[in-house]
């Protein structure tokens, strides 16, 4: 703060004739004297806007939600199929695409190799849960073995987003050569 000093030594005809402005022992011209009040009003309006009045109208930060994952493989093949019958198109189409040189071209012949039924249960990730025999070729048992090679070589299976668990039964279809159709997918017999 600013105080005048006691103009005694001079006679009022000076005081009033002169234009300068005595404070505080310095001297100011009116201009000078304008300018410095403006920048000490500008500086109490700064000084008024403190950081912490800024920071008590910001919000603390709140952290961000923890998700926790489930220790789940993400399945690499998905099936949309919404019924076991759609499910096994899916599946005979996957073993398809793992057996596309085993595969017999045409229609089969009239007899067969051998003829084999099994019945999958696929879980969830697309994992064979289960399979078991309906029919199986006695007769045959390189192409029981065969077929169970080929199930697990497959794996992992579509998994069945919207069903969950899946249960389903295919034919083999067994040609002397080795290759084979499943019924799904066959052409059919000569």
């Amino acid at each position: 703060m600013f105080f005048a000093r006691p103009l005694s030594h001079r006679s009022d005809k000076e005081v009033c004739s002169s234009p300068d402005l005595v404070l505080a022992g310095l001297t100011f011209s009116p201009a000078r004297a304008c300018l410095y009040f403006t920048m000490a009003v500008g500086l109490c309006i700064l000084a008024g806007c403190s950081s912490n009045k800024l920071a008590n109208t910001q919000k603390p930060e709140t952290p961000a939600p923890t998700v926790v994952l489930e220790d789940k493989p993400v399945p690499t093949f998905i099936s949309l199929a919404r019924t076991p019958k759609e499910y096994r198109h899916d599946a005979a189409h996957h073993i398809y695409g793992f057996n596309q040189h085993r595969i017999h071209q045409g229609k089969l012949p009239p007899l067969l190799y051998a003829i084999g039924v099994v019945t999958f249960e696929v879980r969830e990730d697309g994992k064979i849960h289960a399979f078991d025999w309906m029919r199986k070729p006695k007769h045959a048992p390189e192409v029981v073995q065969e077929i169970e090679r080929t199930i697990k070589a497959a794996e992992p299976y579509p998994a069945p987003i919207h069903l969950g668990r899946v249960r389903y039964t295919e034919t083999w279809l067994w040609h002397k050569s080795g290759k084979f159709q499943l019924d799904t997918l066959t052409e059919g017999q000569i």
